[in-house]
C-alpha cells in the first residue's frame, strides 16, 4: 500500500499525565476552572481466560492465578480458523477477567465500557455484581459502571461469561438469531473485538452505543456542497446528559482540524440550559471553503472536536474522525462527488477473517487487507448478512473503500421476532457508524424484503441518519418503490430509477497453488469431488481459468454501463476478496473463491480486476496483464491469455511478434498454441489509432537456488502488546533472486525471542495451520508472529532441502500500560491512504448510444401486456400463447430514428436460445439466435431507419447449454421470471427490450 500521507501521533505518551488532566468534578457542579475532557483508553490488555463454564469466576474473591493471560481482541477459538470447516468450529462457555485501578483523581467521574463485539452472548460483572448482558453477536455495546467501581488505589475486577453455542436463543423470547448459521457466520468465540474505557465528567456527551446505555452521541455531517468551490456546510450535534445536582448552561464548540492537524474552521452554537438528569442535543454549523472531500482511493479525513463549555471554557471535549463527501443516487446511477462510480468490488465475508487469528487481527492487517481491495481496483466492498467491525469500518475510511453495511440476516425476509431482531442492529449499527464517510450503502436484506418492511428500515435511517447521503435497500427489490437500490446476486439488472448492482455475481473458486494444466501438481481445471452429489468444476478451477471467467462474468455487467443508454447497470461486486473459513463446495474445507487467498498473496483474479477496473466507470489508464508464468517444461505448447484495456495488444516471446490477439468478452486477448522457449514474453497494448500505450513481460526464472524473507511493509511499529502481528513473506528463489514460480517447496521454521508461531496455511492436513514446516505455492508463501508483552528482537529461520537458508529478525517495542489501562488506542498512527487523488472533475464516461424511446406495443398474443416488456420493471414481462404464429411483438417509437443495437432480456436468458427475426418498418435489420447471457443480450443490427420495431420468433426457441451453475443445496438458479417457459417452444418472453442509435 503506497502512503502519501499520514498524520502521526506520539505513541509513547506516559499514563499518569492523562489523569492529572482528569481533575475530579463534584456532583454538584461542573467548575468551567477544572476543565475535564473526555478521555478514551485502551481496555485490551491484562484479561485471564479460562475454557469451561466457572460461575464462581464472577465473586471477587476467586483466585484467577493460573488462568491464561491474552490480550484482546483474541477469540478462544483461534486456533481453529481454516484449520476446521466451520461447522465444526469449537463452542462453549468461557469466562474473561481482568483486574484494573483507577486514581483518586477519577472519583466522581462517569465511567463507560465499551465493548467493540463479541460472539455471541455475554453476561458482565463488575466487582462481583452482575452489570448487565448482550447477546446479538454482532453489535458494539457499552455499560455504566461509575456506581460499581472502586478508586484509592483499589482492586477492581471484570468478569464476562461468553457462550458461542450455534444454538444460542435470545433469552427474552427463546427466538435463535437469523445470522447464527453455519454457512457464512464463522464462530469464532469470546470477546473478539476491542474494548474501551471511557471516563467523562458528570456534564458530557454521550458515547454512541444504543445497545444497554441507549444514548447516540455525536453526530456530524455536510450539506449544501459545492463540490467545485470544495466548499460545504458542516454540521456538529451532540447528545448531552447533565448528570450533576445542578442546572448548567452550556456552550458548543465545534473545532474541525485537517490531516495535519491544522485548525481549518472554529465555531459555536447557542448556550443551552440543561436541567439536573436532562438530556438535550446541542448543535452547531458553519460554512466551510478550501475543504478535501472523501473519495474512492482518497481517504481523507478531518478530526472534529466537540466541546462543552462553562463559561466559555472546555469541560468536556470528544474528538471524532470523519470525512466529508457528497453522494446521490439517481437515474439508475451512483453519484460520489457529483461523478457517476460503477460499483466495482467484493462482497466478503464480515469475519474477513486470517488463519490462526479468525476476526481478532491488529488494525494494520485491517488496512493492509482492505487496502489491497483498492489498490486491485475495487471501489466498494460490501459486507455480507451482519454488520462489520467498527475496526474495518475505520479501515474504509482511511483507505478510501465505499462500503455496504447490512443490518444482520440468513437468506430471506423474515417477520416477528427474527425480524425484530434484524431492525434492533439495523438501529444500533446506523448510530454507531454514521460518522464515518465510507458507508455509502446500508442494506437491509441478502434477499429482497416485503415493502413494509423496506419502508420500516427507511424510514429507521430517515430517524437517525437523515444527513448521512446513504441509500438504504436490500439485495434484489427489483419492482420496489421505496428502496434505494438494489440488484440480483449473479444476474444483470438495468434500471434508469435507482442504481442496480450485481450483490455476488462470480461464485467460482479454485486454488492459488494451480496455476493451470501444465504447471505442477498439474491440477487439471475443474478436477475434484461432487458437491451434493453434482459436478463441483466451477470450484475446482486453477488460476488461469478462474480469472478468464471473472472477465467474462464482469463484462457482462460492464456493457451496460453508464453512458450505454437510459436504463444502465452500476455495476456489481465478486464474492469473496480473499478466502474465508465458511461454507466451500470444492476440494478444501474453506470457500476458495478469493482474488487473493488467505495470507493475501495475490491470485491472477487479482491482476484481472486490476486491469479492467482502474477507473470509475471505464479503464483511465492503459494497463496489460499475461495470464500465468513462464517457466514451462520444453515442448510444451498452450494457449496464452492477455487481459488489457488496450483496443489491441501484441505478443512477443524473445523480440518475436506473434501477431495479435483474438479480442473477447471485452478484455480478453487470446493467442492459440503457443510454444514455450525460455527468455522473456512481452505484452504491448495500443490504442485504437496504433499507438503504444502499455507493455509487460515476464521473465523464465532458473532453477531454485534460495530461500528470502521480507517483512510485510507496515506504517506502524511491531507493538509488544500481545495483540499485534507481523506478516513475513518466504520466496523460493532463483540465482538472480527471482521468484520461481512453479516451487513447491516444503519449508521448516525455527523461532527465537519474545514471540508467538501463528504461522500460515497452504493445501495439506489441517491445512498446516500453527504448523511450523509447511510449503510454498507457486513459489510463495507467507507467516505470521504475534508479539508477546515482553519487548525485543524476535529471530525466525526458514530451511528446505537443497536450498540456501534464510533468517530475518524482528523487533518488537514496548507498550506502557499501568493499572490495565493504556493511552494508545489500537489503529494509532494509521494513516490515510490518498494514492488515486481527489474526485476528477472530468466526466467518467462518454455517451455511446441513444436510447430511442418507445410510444406503444402491440402484438401476437396478450397485446394488454405489451407494455410490461418495456416497463423499467424486470419481474414483470410480456409473452404470447405459446404458438410461433403468435410469437411476435412490434413496437412503435416516439420518433422515426436510424436503429442501430437493440437489448433484450428474454425469459430463461442464462438457458435458452431464441432465433429472431427483427424488422425496422418493414426492412430486415437482424436474423439470427441469440444466445443465452446473465442478463441482456446485445443484437448489432443493420443500421435501419424507422419508427416500427417488429420482433418475432423464425422458428421455436431451444433450450441451450448455457450456465450451469447450482446453489449449494441443488437449487436451480433464477433465470427470467418466475414463470418457466423451457417447455413451451413457441413462447416469445421479453422482459426488457430497448432501442437504440449509435452516437457515431
Amino acid at each position: 500500500m503506497k502512503v502519501l500521507h499520514s498524520k502521526r501521533r506520539n505513541l509513547e505518551i506516559i499514563f499518569s499525565s492523562v489523569f492529572c488532566l482528569m481533575l475530579m468534578l463534584c456532583s454538584n457542579a461542573v467548575m468551567a476552572k477544572d476543565p475535564v475532557p473526555q478521555r478514551k483508553y485502551n481496555f485490551n490488555s491484562d484479561w485471564l481466560f479460562k475454557l469451561g463454564d466457572t460461575p464462581e469466576a464472577k465473586e471477587t474473591s476467586y483466585k484467577d492465578e493460573e488462568w491464561k493471560r491474552v490480550t484482546l481482541p483474541a477469540a478462544w477459538n483461534e486456533d481453529d480458523a481454516f484449520k476446521k470447516d466451520i461447522v465444526d468450529l469449537s463452542t462453549g462457555i468461557v469466562w474473561y477477567r481482568k483486574h484494573f485501578k483507577l486514581p483518586v483523581s477519577a472519583k466522581g467521574l462517569k465511567i463507560f465500557i465499551e465493548f467493540e463485539g463479541i460472539r455471541q452472548a455475554g453476561d458482565f460483572f463488575v466487582n462481583g455484581k452482575a452489570v448487565g448482558f448482550h447477546e446479538n453477536g454482532v453489535t458494539a455495546f457499552g455499560f455504566d459502571i461509575t456506581d460499581l467501581v472502586h478508586f484509592d488505589g483499589q482492586d477492581n475486577i471484570i468478569a464476562a461469561r461468553i457462550d458461542n453455542d450455534w444454538n444460542y436463543r435470545e433469552r427474552a423470547t427463546n427466538s435463535k438469531y437469523q445470522w447464527e448459521d453455519r454457512n457464512f457466520n464463522a464462530n469464532y468465540g469470546g470477546i473478539i473485538r476491542n474494548v474501551f474505557l471511557h471516563v467523562t465528567p458528570r456534564l458530557y456527551q454521550t458515547l454512541s452505543l444504543y445497545s444497554n446505555l441507549k444514548t447516540t452521541g455525536v453526530y456530524i455531517y455536510a450539506n449544501d456542497f459545492d463540490i467545485k468551490e470544495k466548499a460545504a456546510t458542516i454540521n456538529a450535534s451532540s447528545e448531552v446528559k447533565n448528570e450533576t445536582q445542578q442546572a448548567q448552561q452550556v456552550g458548543y464548540k465545534v473545532e474541525l482540524f485537517d490531516l495535519d492537524g491544522k485548525l481549518v474552521k472554529s465555531f459555536t452554537g447557542d448556550r443551552t440550559a440543561i436541567q439536573p438528569g436532562e438530556t438535550k442535543t446541542l448543535g452547531a454549523k458553519a460554512r466551510v471553503a478550501g475543504l478535501n472531500f472523501w473519495s474512492w482511493g482518497y481517504g481523507y479525513l478531518y478530526e472534529v472536536k466537540t466541546s462543552l463549555l462553562i463559561n466559555d471554557q472546555p469541560v468536556d471535549v470528544v474528538t471524532t474522525k470523519t470525512g466529508f463527501r457528497k453522494t446521490a443516487f439517481k437515474d439508475g446511477m451512483i453519484y460520489l462527488n457529483d461523478r457517476v462510480i460503477m460499483v466495482h468490488g467484493y462482497a466478503q465475508r464480515t469475519s474477513n477473517e486470517w488463519p490462526a487469528l479468525g476476526t481478532s487481527v491488529p488494525a494494520w492487517m485491517s488496512d493492509y487487507s482492505n487496502g489491497l481491495m483498492v489498490e486491485s481496483g475495487g471501489n466498494l466492498v460490501r459486507w455480507m448478512h451482519i454488520s462489520p467491525s467498527k475496526q474495518d469500518v475505520e479501515s474504509c475510511d482511511r483507505v478510501g473503500l465505499i462500503q455496504a453495511m447490512p443490518a444482520g440476516d440468513a437468506e430471506k425476509d423474515v417477520e416477528g421476532t427474527r425480524w425484530d431482531q434484524r431492525v434492533a442492529v439495523m438501529h444500533d449499527a446506523i448510530i454507531y457508524n454514521r460518522n464515518n464517510p465510507s458507508i455509502i450503502f446500508y442494506e437491509c436484506g441478502n434477499e429482497s424484503i416485503s415493502e413494509p418492511h423496506m419502508a420500516q428500515m427507511k424510514a429507521l435511517r430517515d430517524r437517525l441518519d437523515p444527513f448521512g447521503g446513504r441509500a438504504i435497500g436490500s439485495r434484489e427489490m427489483l419492482d420496489s418503490k421505496v428502496a434505494e437500490y438494489g440488484g440480483e446476486m449473479l444476474y444483470t439488472n438495468k434500471s434508469a430509477h435507482i442504481p442496480m448492482w450485481a450483490m455476488e455475481y462470480s461464485r467460482d473458486e479454485g486454488s492459488r497453488k494451480y496455476w493451470d494444466e501444465w504447471t505442477p501438481p498439474f491440477h487439471k481445471d475443474g478436477e475434484g469431488p461432487l458437491h451434493n452429489g453434482q459436478s463441483a468444476a466451477t470450484y475446482n478451477r486453477n488460476m488461469e481459468s478462474h480469472a478468464l471467467e471473472n472477465v467474462k462474468r464482469w463484462y457482462e455487467f460492464w456493457k451496460e454501463r453508464p453512458g450505454t443508454g437510459k436504463r444502465v447497470s452500476s455495476g456489481g461486486v465478486n464474492i469473496v476478496w480473499s478466502e474465508t473459513n465458511t461454507h466451500h463446495r470444492g476440494e478444501e474445507n474453506y470457500r476458495r473463491s478469493g482474488e487473493v487467498d488467505a495470507m493475501r498473496i495475490k491470485k491472477q483474479n487479482y491482476y484481472a480486476h486490476e486491469v479492467m477496473w482502474d477507473g470509475w466507470v471505464v479503464p483511465e489508464s492503459y494497463r496489460a496483464h499475461i495470464v500465468g508464468h513462464w517457466n514451462y517444461k520444453p515442448g510444451i505448447t498452450k494457449d496464452m491469455y492477455v487481459i488489457s484495456s488496450a483496443a489491441k495488444v501484441e505478443l512477443k516471446v524473445n523480440g518475436k511478434s506473434l501477431g495479435y490477439g483474438t479480442l473477447s468478452d471485452g478484455f480478453i486477448f487470446t493467442f492459440k498454441n503457443v510454444e514455450w522457449k525460455p527468455g522473456i514474453i512481452t505484452a504491448i497494448g495500443y490504442d485504437k489509432n496504433n499507438k503504444q500505450v502499455c507493455t509487460t513481460q515476464i521473465e523464465t526464472a532458473g532453477a531454485p537456488v534460495a530461500l528470502k524473507l521480507t517483512e510485510i511493509r507496515r506504517p506502524t511499529p511491531f507493538l509488544a502488546d500481545g495483540n499485534d502481528v507481523s506478516i513475513v513473506e518466504v520466496e523460493v528463489v532463483d540465482a538472480k533472486g527471482r521468484r520461481c514460480p512453479t516451487a513447491l517447496n516444503m519449508i521448516h521454521y525455527t523461532l527465537d525471542g519474545p514471540g508467538e508461531w501463528r504461522g500460515g496455511m497452504a493445501m495439506g492436513p489441517d491445512n498446516y495451520v500453527l504448523a511450523k514446516t509447511f510449503p510454498v505455492e507457486g513459489g510463495v508463501n507467507r507467516f505470521m508472529i504475534r508479539s508477546t508483552t515482553t519487548p525485543g528482537a524476535i529471530r525466525v529461520k526458514a530451511k528446505a532441502d537443497g536450498l540456501k537458508e534464510a533468517s530475518i529478525q524482528l523487533t518488537t517495542r514496548s507498550v506502557k500500560t499501568e493499572n490495565g489501562l493504556s493511552q494508545i488506542i489500537p489503529g494509532a498512527g494509521l494513516p490515510s491512504v490518498l494514492t488515486r487523488g481527489a474526485t476528477p472533475a472530468t466526466p467518467s464516461y462518454a455517451v455511446s448510444r441513444k436510447a430511442l424511446s418507445v410510444k406503444s406495443a402491440i402484438a401476437g398474443a396478450n397485446t394488454e401486456k405489451a407494455g410490461q416488456s418495456y416497463d423499467d420493471n424486470e419481474l414483470s414481462d410480456w409473452v404470447n400463447d405459446g404458438k410461433l404464429s403468435t410469437a411476435w411483438i412490434e413496437y412503435e417509437l416516439e420518433q422515426a430514428a436510424i436503429v442501430d443495437e437493440i437489448a433484450l432480456k428474454l425469459n430463461n436468458f442464462r438457458s435458452r436460445t431464441y432465433p429472431l427475426i427483427i424488422t425496422v418498418d418493414g426492412k430486415e435489420a437482424f436474423n439470427g439466435t441469440t444466445r443465452p447471457t446473465l442478463g441482456y443480450y446485445t443484437i448489432h443490427c443493420k443500421p435501419v431507419k424507422g419508427k416500427k420495431i417488429r420482433i418475432g420468433l423464425s422458428t421455436n426457441a431451444a433450450t441451450g447449454l448455457g450456465f450451469g451453475e447450482v446453489e449449494v443445496g441443488g437449487k436451480k438458479l433464477d433465470d427470467g421470471v418466475a414463470r418457466d417457459d423451457a417447455k413451451a417452444k413457441g413462447a416469445l418472453s421479453i422482459i426488457e427490450a430497448e432501442f437504440y442509435e449509435r452516437i457515431k
